[in-house]
């Protein structure tokens, strides 16, 4: 304790105190080091944040060598700025590797812009949900079937990037799909991981189609090694199955005037002023929201399931 308390006592009280100060300032290299220590601590996050912190720090640090090798003349002041100096530069040649290897093709870039950058996803997080689907945009030409009605298996989730997609069931149409909506939400969305089903819906293609697709399993692995990916996902899927809802809620009538509220599946809300409220009988059945309620005249919901 005591050698401990010598040595406090000898920094606090026993150093060297300045009686003159100097009376010439630095150097202009000197200030122009400190401003941009100032700006460059000024940055903020992502890659691009990244390299404005990187860029002005190193030149700070360098005009600190340059100051201490001309100015100063103290080796060590020197050589500490210096290796600064490179720590940084080598940081700002990593992060600018880094962000050349994420760049993507014009649609993926599109769909970042569109949807994922909003959300404050950066483009690691995104690299990794283009890399599971390979990176690929798949196209579907005009009237070719995405999903046939009780035929094609649900083994894939797949948002369409532009074109238009007619939902349709026994012939009869239920609504458009349109850009950056999932195709398959509701479906996706009633299955487990470990279950299997088809399609209830037919997918028309009403013009030429873009498509991402994400394989079931493959999308599943990398939920499991990614539980951000894996809520990010499930906002998404809930979010684009509320939108239909909400958007279809004035479509699906009742008959006699009533009108069904799909966010209110226990009442029926009278459509003309004239005709007094009944309690219905029956309710929606619970599921997919692409399932049609039964004893339903002149419905139009979105799908069934």
């Amino acid at each position: 304790m005591g050698e401990n308390a010598s040595f406090w006592e000898s920094l606090i009280y026993a150093h060297p105190t300045c009686a003159t100060w100097k009376q010439d300032a630095e150097g202009s290299i000197y200030h122009l080091a400190s401003i941009l220590f100032v700006v460059g601590f000024m940055g903020g996050s992502g890659f691009f944040g990244l390299l404005y912190v990187f860029s002005l720090l190193g030149l700070g640090f360098l005009c600190s060598s340059v100051w201490a090798w001309l100015d100063v003349c103290a080796a060590d002041i020197f050589s500490w700025n210096f290796i600064l100096f490179a720590i940084c530069f080598v940081q700002f040649i990593y992060v600018t590797y880094q962000v050349r290897s994420v760049s993507f093709d014009r649609e993926f870039q599109e769909l970042y812009s569109a949807l994922f950058q909003p959300l404050g996803i950066s483009l690691t997080v995104y690299r990794k949900i283009v890399l599971c689907c390979d990176a690929e945009v798949v196209t579907l030409e005009k009237e070719h079937c995405y999903a046939m009605q009780g035929k094609t298996p649900i083994d894939k989730l797949s948002l369409l990037v532009s074109g238009r997609i007619r939902v349709t069931v026994d012939g009869e149409f239920l609504h458009y799909i349109f850009p950056l909506q999932f195709l398959d939400s509701p479906e996706w969305d009633s299955l487990r991981p470990t279950e299997e089903g088809i399609f209830q819906v037919t997918l028309t293609a009403e013009t030429d189609c873009r498509y991402v697709a994400w394989r079931r399993k493959k999308l599943y692995l990398l939920f499991a090694k990614h539980r951000f990916i894996s809520r990010l996902f499930s906002v998404l899927i809930g979010s684009d199955i509320a939108e239909k809802l909400y958007a279809l809620n004035d479509r699906v009538h009742m008959g006699k005037g009533f009108r069904y509220d799909i966010r209110l599946p226990n009442f029926y809300h009278v459509s003309l002023p004239e005709t007094p409220s009944v309690q219905p009988s029956h309710r929606l059945q619970r599921g997919s929201p692409r399932r049609k309620p039964t004893g339903v005249t002149n419905c139009s919901p979105f799908s069934t399931q």
